[in-house]
């Protein structure tokens, strides 16, 4: 369960504005996660109905961490979600970052804007000391994110999945 006395705050980027995902999202979610592509590389099957859609917003809102929702500056358009979950908050503090963006928005940056928040409200906020995401091998898309990112990925392969890490003093040093 999330830290109850932990606020995730709306976060905004030039183009984006990134809000907490709530039980009122679950039409947008429910149109988004039923598309095959979006959930193609993840842990899900595309939703079915509206109840399917609850449940993965309260798995976000009873996970400890977080899951925001991105949308268009103006908040009209919901393009996909992104944030934390399996947030450890132990003498090492990690979590997992994920992601997944609405196919007709593919290619388009929007995904690396999103995140750039996210990874230093992680750092920041949260006081992360490592960030870590595991991605299929055919996700050529997030793979090339995540290096673009600076996550280093690791050598060998788990669950055959690749999993990558970020640690707070290699964030940023490509800027």
């Amino acid at each position: 369960m999330t830290n109850p006395n932990f606020i995730f705050p709306d976060l905004e980027t030039e183009k984006l504005k990134l809000k907490i995902l709530t039980l009122e999202d679950t039409d947008s979610v429910f149109k988004h996660f039923s598309d095959e592509d979006v959930t193609k590389f993840m842990d899900i099957t595309p939703c079915k109905n509206r109840e399917e859609a609850t449940e993965i917003i309260r798995f976000h809102i009873d996970d400890t961490g977080c899951r925001w929702g991105i949308y268009s500056k103006s908040g009209a358009e919901f393009l996909g979600t992104c944030g934390f979950h399996c947030w450890f908050q132990g003498e090492e503090s990690k979590a997992e970052i994920g992601f997944d963006l609405a196919r007709e928005h593919w290619g388009k940056g929007i995904m690396n804007e999103a995140l750039m928040p996210v990874i230093d409200f992680g750092f920041i906020q949260m006081n992360l000391d490592i960030i870590d995401a595991t991605v299929e091998q055919e996700n050529d898309r997030s793979i090339n994110l995540l290096q673009k990112l600076n996550f280093k990925r690791e050598r060998e392969l788990r669950d055959q999945l690749i999993y990558f890490y970020l640690r707070r003093e290699h964030w940023g040093l490509q800027w």
